[in-house]
């Protein structure tokens, strides 16, 4: 199982030392099923903290190089899109090669289409990091009420085809 979660710090450094108790402490006031899920966890050594970056490689296409997947737009992963995204490249790549009469045509085809659905998710990324900034009594009250909405928002582009 893979989890992602994230706190509002500016620490560089893991706030709970690798404390497995600390790290559940953390957690405590979330909505299930968060809390019980770290209860039921044995973490071993298979915990990451890290700030949040980005890679923002554009153009993703120089020459006959193609960037894709993080190595071209690595985001927050609070939409879970990393692998996602980089399966569409290879997939429009792929498609793409070969339509063109030059494959700097090609790849300038790709790139052009792989635009929009790539700034989409970034776009959506932020948006969703910036609740992450709002006060816990804000950000709870406007997810409970709109949440769901808000999710299906966020997700409804990535249902056409890439």
């Amino acid at each position: 199982m893979y989890c992602y979660c994230d706190i509002g710090s500016t620490l560089t450094e893991d706030p709970v030392g690798g404390d497995m108790g600390r790290l559940r402490e953390l957690f405590r006031d979330f909505a299930d099923p968060v809390p019980r899920m770290l209860d039921r966890i044995d973490f071993g050594q298979h915990t990451h903290f890290s700030p949040i970056e980005e890679c923002v490689q554009e153009p993703s296409v120089k020459g006959r190089v193609v960037l894709v997947g993080d190595a071209a737009h690595g985001m927050s992963p609070n939409m879970a899109q990393g692998a996602s995204l980089a399966l569409e490249d290879a997939i429009v790549l792929a498609e793409t090669l070969g339509t063109r009469s030059t494959p700097a045509e090609s790849l300038a085809s790709y790139s052009l289409r792989r635009s929009p659905r790539i700034s989409g998710v970034r776009e959506a990324t932020h948006r969703r990091d910036k609740t992450r900034g709002l006060p816990p009594t804000v950000r709870d009250l406007v997810l409970r009420v709109a949440g769901k909405r808000i999710f299906s928002a966020h997700y409804r582009p990535l249902l056409e085809e890439p």
